[in-house]
């Protein structure tokens, strides 16, 4: 058994593969159509009536919501956009109401705290 597994594996050593390497293309633009599918996701949230009357409530304009969030990195962008998809997955129910209010809170002091960097650093 041990010789004709040496002779089976002598014959498939015999064969020469060749190893290729080269760089595979992304798809997207560099993440540009990530980026505005996120930016759209959120601009839809922040549309809607509940979370227009949250962001008054705290004393931050819907504009300036966007533009804060226009100014966040790819990676804040499409966590925060992720968690408005589950917001929308859990509509029905009361917890989905619950983890609404719970992203809402979250960009809220996102927003918040963005705001207080932008005023130290002046």
């Amino acid at each position: 058994m041990a010789l004709m597994m040496s002779c089976w594996m002598g014959v498939l050593g015999s064969f020469r593969g060749t190893a290729l390497a080269g760089v595979i293309a992304s798809h997207g633009t560099d993440g540009v159509e990530f980026r505005d599918a996120d930016l759209g996701k959120l601009q839809t949230f922040l549309e809607q009536k509940i979370v227009l009357q949250k962001l008054s409530d705290y004393g931050v304009a819907p504009e300036e919501a966007m533009a804060k969030i226009r100014s966040m990195s790819d990676k804040d962008l499409h966590r925060l956009a992720s968690l408005t998809d589950r917001v929308a997955e859990g509509a029905d129910s009361g917890l989905g109401i619950l983890i609404g209010i719970g992203v809402l809170i979250i960009l809220i002091i996102v927003i918040v705290k963005l705001l207080n960097k932008e005023i130290i650093i002046r």
